[in-house]
Order: structure tokens, then sequence, then C-alpha cells
């Protein structure tokens, strides 16, 4: 496996934990606004991460860090992620996983073999024109709704994220979206970050303010359990 970036602590990646977060590279969509956009688009030109500098931060921190996250990208693309999850299992690490919930097949092995404690995944529209919208490219959208019910059905802990990008995403889409995953433990609508944003138009695009985020949140928290904000 490929390993593409790694952080070796981090406060904001697994709520209440520190973590180590390890990129990997490649992803099935193409969202306007991704922040990873060369890690997905052209991982070619980002360096190699050795497995060796990853495993040996990871056992001389053994007991202070509390977890691995393993995003991208889209981790689920690659058809040896079941074995490289396990090396973090072995550890006795607890394991994040980050999908866009595009493939479902992936995800429920992985979940059956038992080697990820939390699941994160990105809801990134309201289903129909703007799911294609906000990923780039025409999804199917069978496989996300397949994705949503293994996860709420899996008994690990979870969360769904939103990132809240103006034209994409308003009032109404939250309602929309919040029907898919009604009765969910977690969603997280998270701010825009312009400057990061993978096409250039959208760098131009202002983000939201915070009263209109926290709009949004009030209409999903009549959804699901718990409803966050981040990033702002």
């Amino acid at each position: 496996m490929q390993i593409k970036g790694f952080i070796e602590t981090s406060l904001i990646d697994w709520d209440g934990k520190i973590v180590s977060v390890v990129f990997l590279p490649g992803c099935n969509f193409r969202c306007p606004f991704c922040h990873n956009h060369l890690l997905v688009e052209h991982p070619e030109q980002v360096a190699d991460v050795p497995w060796s500098r990853v495993e040996a931060f990871l056992r001389a921190k053994r007991g202070w860090i509390d977890g691995v996250v393993v995003t991208g990208g889209e981790p689920t693309i690659h058809k040896d992620l079941p074995g490289f999850l396990a090396k973090f299992k072995g550890m006795g690490l607890p394991v994040k996983l980050d999908t866009n919930g595009g493939n479902p097949g992936m995800l429920k092995r992985i979940l059956d073999e038992g080697l990820v404690d939390y699941i994160a995944m990105d809801l990134k529209a309201e289903m129909g024109e703007a799911y294609a919208k906000a990923c780039g490219l025409p999804v199917n959208q069978g496989d996300l709704r397949a994705s949503i019910n293994i996860i709420m059905s899996s008994g690990r802990d979870y969360e769904f994220r939103t990132t809240i990008v103006p034209g994409i995403h308003g009032l109404e889409s939250i309602r929309s979206m919040a029907g898919e995953i009604r009765g969910a433990k977690k969603w997280v609508l998270q701010q825009f970050v312009s400057a990061n944003a993978g096409d250039e138009g959208l760098r131009q695009v202002a983000p939201y303010d915070n009263e209109q985020l926290e709009r949004m949140r009030e209409a999903a928290a009549g959804e699901v359990k718990t409803a966050r904000l981040r990033g702002i």
C-alpha cells in the first residue's frame, strides 16, 4: 500500500482522541471543493511515506496515541485495504476510516472483519443531480444508500459529515439530506475553506457565515441524534 501522507499527531481528526493520520492516494470522485485534490488527481507528484516510518512512530508512541485515522483520497478503492488496516489492529490500535461511501462491498467487508472502530462517511449533497455536481461526476446513488445502511446497522460508532458549500448546499438541501440519514447518531456540518478548493472558481466563493450554518445545523438536528458544526 502506498502512503502519501502521515500526520504524527492530530487532535481534530477523531473527536476526543489523539491520533495519527495516514493518507492514501487516489479517489473515485472529483469533488470540486476537495482540499486534497493533488493527492486525488496527481498522486504521483506526492512523495511516498515509508511504512517503516509510520510503524516506528506508532510503536514508539504506544499508550500515548489513541488510534489511527486512515483517509485519502478514498481508502476503499484499494483492494489491499483490509490487510493494511489489519496492521494497525495488530498493534492494538483503534482505527477510524474516512470514506465517501462509494464502495459498500469493501465497507461491509472491513466491518465484518472487525478492522475499523469508527466510520466517517461524507454525505456530499442531496441525492439527484446535486450529488453529481458535488462529486464532479455521476455516482451510483444506490451504492451510497447501501453504505449508509451498512454503517447505521453496523453496531460501530460513526458519523456522517458534509462540507457546506454555497451554490451546492442550502437550508432546503440540508432538510432533504437529513431524510437519507434519519435517526443517525451524528451528522457534522463542516465549514467550507475556499482557499484549498480544487476548483479555481470555488476559491473565490465566500463561505456561509456562522449564523447561516447554525440555521442549517438546527434543521439537521431535528432528524438525527446529534448535529454539530465543525471548523467555525
